[in-house]
């Protein structure tokens, strides 16, 4: 027999649609804080290859390296002399030439081993070396703000570690189950109506499905980017969110694996950014992963786990049509540990400066508080107008 609890559980999961597909189940958490500007962190769960999504064309070494892995850039948007964004992503260079965008090439967390569990933890929680921090970063990050909630479900097994700590949040990831009937939603609602412990839960599930609204929470990446911007363009909605994305190891088969992924990132943060309207100039999104992958392909058609990697700033206030990147070369003596693109920009740092400007905070300040102590981490500004 169900507990009052785990019914709550999966009354509230009934009362949500499917999500999933593409970028392989994907989910979405939310933070409300007070303030009219959007951040929306994106994790690439996998390592994601950032040398053929930011293409170093220029390179001597890259052609030679990648062998049959090579992106061919002849049918690539060029973003400057040195690098080439891969096809896949359209929608994403029509933002780039809308300076809406912008790449930090050569980046990576301060881990330095190659197991993707730690790998995302110290992504996640800010930390120098895995299980460093028990809270995570985005928690850390809204806790800077005013809260305007005081508690929060999550619509899904757990609360990604990034938004872990003490800040309450929300997440919400709508079952495939069918809709619950409005007659058994407003029967549960009648008993916890007394119940003092369950009611202030049941009635934020309820809030969460209303925000959902028409979203269209259905199996393909363009209804999950029109589904987090039915959250956040909200006057009640949150005002930072976490994405999920997985699929990105791709240890065989890699040109297709990765462009399939690529495209479905592409046509989520294009639904994302329409889904925002006048408000897109009030938001920031990073994409970042783990890690990157080896710069040399191997022998099954893909990459190995690497280090350094790239990621994205995209939104209407982004200062974008550029890559940043202190280029370390591709040479074998210019390989990190012989292998990997070598990391010259820190992804906290990157981190530290994308979320304070894109919120109104102090970067310094903010760095400290992600990060650890002052002064660890010199933020990287100048990546939104501020």
């Amino acid at each position: 027999m169900l507990s009052r609890r785990q019914f709550l559980s999966v009354a509230a999961a009934a009362a949500g649609a499917g999500m999933g597909a593409l970028l392989v189940s994907p989910r979405i958490a939310f933070a409300s804080v007070a303030t009219e500007r959007r951040f929306v962190f994106v994790i690439q769960r996998g390592a994601a290859d950032g040398l053929n999504i930011v293409v170093p064309y220029a390179e001597p070494a890259y052609a030679t390296l990648r062998g049959a892995l090579a992106i061919d850039t002849s049918n690539a948007p060029r973003l400057d002399g040195t690098f080439a964004l891969h096809p896949a992503l359209a929608q994403t260079a029509a933002m780039y030439a809308n300076h809406q965008a912008l790449f930090v090439h050569a980046v990576a967390s301060p881990y330095r081993d190659r197991s993707h569990f730690d790998g995302q933890n110290v992504l996640e929680t800010g930390g120098a070396s895995p299980y460093q921090f028990k809270d995570g970063w985005l928690n850390r990050l809204v806790a800077q703000l005013p809260a305007t909630r005081e508690n929060a479900i999550a619509f899904a097994p757990t609360v990604p570690m990034a938004l872990r700590g003490p800040a309450a949040v929300t997440s919400y990831a709508p079952s495939a189950l069918p809709q619950a009937p409005d007659d058994l939603l407003a029967r549960v609602s009648q008993l916890y109506e007394q119940d003092a412990q369950l009611r202030p839960l049941w009635e934020s599930a309820m809030t969460a499905r209303g925000l959902a609204g028409d979203a269209g929470a259905r199996q393909d990446p363009a209804s999950l980017g029109k589904l987090a911007a039915g959250f956040l363009s909200r006057d009640d909605g949150p005002r930072i969110a976490m994405i999920e994305t997985g699929g990105w190891d791709t240890h065989s088969a890699q040109n297709a694996r990765l462009a399939n992924q690529l495209k479905a990132l592409d046509t989520m943060l294009a639904a994302l950014r329409d889904g925002m309207g006048p408000l897109w100039s009030r938001t920031t999104v990073l994409v970042a992963t783990e890690f990157g992958r080896t710069a040399a392909a191997n022998g099954t058609g893909g990459t190995d786990h690497g280090t350094g990697s790239v990621a994205m700033v995209l939104g209407g206030s982004v200062q974008g049509g550029r890559v940043i990147a202190d280029w370390p070369g591709l040479a074998p003596r210019e390989l990190y540990e012989a292998r990997d693109l070598k990391p010259t920009t820190s992804l906290d740092a990157l981190i530290a400066g994308t979320a304070s400007e894109s919120l109104g905070l102090d970067p310094q300040r903010t760095a400290a508080a992600l990060f650890g102590q002052a002064g660890a981490v010199r933020p990287l500004t100048g990546v939104v107008r501020v």
